[in-house]
């Protein structure tokens, strides 16, 4: 599949989705609205919302806030998912010794750390950050460690028969072997960062995405609802983006999959 026909299959898709959000919301069908309108409103509603918030300018505050606790809780829990994967990876004796603390935090519910966070940092962007690199770090933790670990045997006795130090083993062997995964884990680690910071600021905030959607919530206001959320996952698609660049600059080594 050409990339036209897959971008004309995705907005179709789209097209479809919205399509029949419009119909069901606004069309009586066998006398009666299958979605009513209080409820779930309408993408035309939705849209004008969304047109608005721009218009007026409103909007950015709130994306710049959110964007930036984002980044960071993203920057912060992907590096420290990178390097302790790294580190637990090469000393099986430092990750056993700590596998069952990593486990026990992991299974924290993330909802619950939010109040806490908010009591140590305030209502600031800190607390914001703090629950979204809970989220990132993990994901790109455990990734991170299996890549390492599933590193080919074969690969590491030729690293090693031909004299190459233990870092020149983790930049040409392990590194390398890892960044497939990691990236894997980036592309997923991007959602949890943006989640992150919104439930912190739907908690409690000024300002930011989760901020505007918890007024819109309040409010009873659906179209204000869903136009956050719309807005958020085009955020979303966009820093993934970025993150995809960046995988192809550096997995420009790896052969690339054709698609029937």
């Amino acid at each position: 599949m050409s990339r036209f026909t897959l971008l004309l299959c995705q907005i179709l898709v789209a097209v479809v989705f919205f399509g029949l959000w419009q119909l069901l919301t606004t069309v009586p069908i066998f006398g009666r609205m299958w979605l009513p309108p209080f409820f779930f409103s309408n993408p035309v509603d939705v849209a004008s919302q969304i047109v608005a918030w721009f218009a007026s300018g409103v909007i950015w505050k709130h994306l710049g806030i959110t964007l930036l606790e984002s980044l960071l809780a993203f920057v912060i829990g992907s590096f420290g998912g990178v390097t302790i994967g790294f580190w637990f990876a090469r000393q099986p004796r430092v990750a056993a010794v700590f596998d069952p603390y990593v486990k026990m935090v992991n299974a924290l519910p993330r909802v619950v750390l939010a109040p806490i966070f908010t009591l140590w940092l305030g209502l600031g962007i800190w607390s914001k950050v703090a629950l979204g690199v809970t989220l990132v770090f993990f994901i790109v933790f455990f990734n991170v460690y299996q890549g390492v670990k599933e590193t080919s045997a074969t690969l590491v006795d030729n690293a090693r028969m031909l004299g190459m130090s233990e870092r020149q083993q983790l930049r040409h062997v392990y590194w390398p072997s890892a960044l497939s995964w990691m990236f894997s884990s980036l592309h997923t680690a991007v959602g949890f960062a943006v989640v992150g910071a919104v439930v912190g600021e739907y908690l409690g905030s000024a300002a930011g995405l989760g901020y505007l959607i918890q007024q819109a919530e309040g409010t009873f206001d659906v179209a204000g609802v869903f136009a956050g959320m719309i807005v958020l996952s085009a955020f979303v698609i966009l820093i993934d983006l970025a993150v995809t660049l960046v995988e192809r600059r550096l997995l420009v080594w790896k052969p690339v999959a054709i698609a029937n």
